[in-house]
């Protein structure tokens, strides 16, 4: 029997509610979700970098629309629960955020974070003041559905050039007034600063794992408060990186080596619906 979204919703919300830490890997397709779910991961979440990939796009030229069938697609293919990478919410307005949270429990989504980043260069990020006021809008519309959908509010500093850990903390304790269910500051530097945005906040954050030199032990970040813990790109760059390299030596060395370290096709299917 298919897992209703409703109890979906209720268990990603339980992950965040129990003792300890969790990892919520990064799938980009169906295939990818199915392999996780049958490695016995307990939630999804969307990448925005790696749905783009896919689209043979870069990270941020994703439309809401390919966003959605992408999230979409991985609903489908998994009975886990999953959220996503809904970047800015496709739209400077908080009506623009709060529409893509009611389009994405649509597609049935049980979370999703909104970013306070403009995705322009002059202003990478929105003032406090307007990005508290999107992610209220987007808290509001999760409020308002059906589910307990898991709202998270992401605080760019550190990955658009305003590396200000206070201005990071600072944003993330007005998110948490605005409702946000989970936070989060992707590109924090080390631990130290890992555990104070933690015990800064009264709400469940996420870090962020997949920037060489900046990522830590999942034991690590549970000491430092970390309660959700993403994978972001960094599963889809580990599989372009095996095709890469097996395309690589057949055109450069015309020999088919990487056969002999690739999963069998009938160990693959066993992941696979019939």
């Amino acid at each position: 029997m298919a897992v209703s979204q409703a109890d979906k919703a209720a268990k990603f919300r339980a992950l965040h509610e129990r003792p300890g830490a969790f990892v919520i890997p990064n799938p980009w397709d169906g295939g990818s979700a199915r392999l996780l779910q049958g490695l016995g991961f307990e939630a999804l979440a969307t990448s925005s970098g790696a749905k783009a990939g896919v689209l043979g796009k870069r990270d941020g030229k994703v439309t809401r629309e390919e966003s959605l069938a992408n999230a979409r697609m991985i609903v489908d293919a998994t009975d886990l629960p999953v959220a996503a990478d809904l970047e800015k919410g496709f739209g400077d307005s908080p009506d623009a955020t709060a529409e893509t949270i009611r389009q994405a429990a649509a597609v049935g989504l049980v979370g999703g974070s909104i970013e306070d980043a403009t995705g322009g260069k002059d202003a990478p990020l929105y003032d406090l003041d307007t990005a508290a006021v999107r992610v209220k809008a987007a808290v509001q519309a999760a409020r308002s559905l059906s589910i307990p959908f898991v709202l998270t509010a992401r605080a760019e500093g550190f990955l658009r050039g305003r590396p200000d850990l206070d201005d990071v903390i600072k944003r993330l304790q007005a998110y948490e007034a605005a409702g946000a269910d989970v936070l989060f500051a992707p590109g924090l530097p080390d631990l130290a600063a890992v555990k104070k945005v933690c015990g800064s906040l009264k709400r469940p954050f996420n870090f962020m794992v997949g920037i060489k030199g900046k990522s830590f032990s999942k034991a690590e970040l549970e000491v430092a408060g970390v309660k959700r813990i993403s994978l972001a790109t960094s599963l889809y760059r580990a599989a372009m990186t095996g095709l890469l390299d097996a395309a690589k030596e057949v055109k450069e060395q015309g020999t088919f080596g990487f056969l002999d370290k690739s999963v069998s096709t009938p160990d693959l299917n066993a992941f696979m619906k019939e």
